[in-house]
């Protein structure tokens, strides 16, 4: 019946051709949400950044994405002197290193370069790019100075607790404080698709999100609650799992001097690689 219904809908909206609907394979046709939103996607205005690793499309595509940059820096160390943005490259560069060390995914970065994006256009460079997974780097902060450790983090319309609330709303509203105006964030594609090709998605999403604690954490510090959920817009593709990864506490002085450690980002980067493998082996043998 989903799958029924997904084709009236295409068809309602004029995303899907009457001979994809009743051809031989129908099944195939409407079974991936990438395939089920493409129609409905509307132009972006990002630049699409290189994508490195082996040749060809064969291989499964990450993307990784530092989170702020330009004049937005994140969160600050308490004296000002670090910033969210910077740690957030660091890593995220560590990442694609260790990745494309691998040979066996290829990786795009969102940026590269001390520059702002919106939360929109990061997420929707993954999906221009047909990307098969996004993980998003922070670094949290808490008025706590004794809060350390990493979460990850998946989409939720219904967060998990008061601090995955507080933390959607202080990520989301990075976008407005920058003079972002997200009235049409929701209108992107129809609601109702967005909920049918989403399930499966977010579903992936939290499976990939626990294979990622079990790598990392024999070197990264977890915290006692590791997933969270949130309302993240930057996790807001409905066709590619998404993650967002918060890697410490900038307003911890102990996680401040490993976030910006070269050590502590490589151990970052090896478990995210375990991960990515670990997760594309999974796909790849129930197919």
């Amino acid at each position: 019946m989903l799958l029924l219904l997904l084709v009236v809908i295409l068809q309602w909206f004029g995303g899907v051709p009457a001979e994809m609907a009743m051809g031989s394979e129908p099944v195939q046709a409407v079974s991936q949400p990438r395939m089920l939103l493409a129609a409905a996607r509307p132009a972006r205005r990002a630049a699409l950044p290189p994508i490195q690793g082996p040749r060809g499309s064969g291989r499964p595509l990450v993307v990784i994405d530092a989170g702020h940059g330009g004049h937005d820096p994140g969160s600050l160390s308490a004296d000002g002197a670090r910033r969210e943005k910077d740690a957030a490259l660091a890593i995220a560069r560590a990442i694609r290193d260790a990745l494309l060390e691998s040979g066996r995914v290829r990786v795009a970065l969102t940026r590269d370069d001390d520059r702002f994006l919106i939360l929109g256009e990061r997420r929707e460079i993954a999906r221009r790019l047909n990307a098969d997974l996004f993980i998003s780097v922070h670094a949290d902060s808490a008025p706590n100075a004794s809060a350390r450790g990493a979460t990850i983090y998946t989409l939720s319309d219904v967060a998990s607790d008061r601090v995955a609330a507080q933390l959607a709303a202080k990520e989301n509203k990075a976008d407005i404080l920058n003079g972002v105006d997200l009235g049409q964030e929701n209108n992107d594609v129809s609601s109702i698709l967005i909920d049918l090709a989403q399930r499966e998605t977010m579903n992936v999403s939290s499976i990939f999100a626990s294979l990622l604690q079990r790598e990392m954490s024999p070197m990264i510090a977890f915290r006692t609650t590791f997933h969270k959920f949130a309302g993240l817009i930057v996790l807001k593709a409905p066709d590619v799992p998404s993650v967002l990864l918060e890697t410490g506490y900038m307003s911890n002085d102990d996680d401040l001097k490993l976030l910006f450690s070269k050590d502590y980002q490589k151990k970052i980067a090896t478990g995210v690689r375990r991960a990515v493998e670990a997760h594309f082996a999974r796909r790849l043998a129930n197919l």
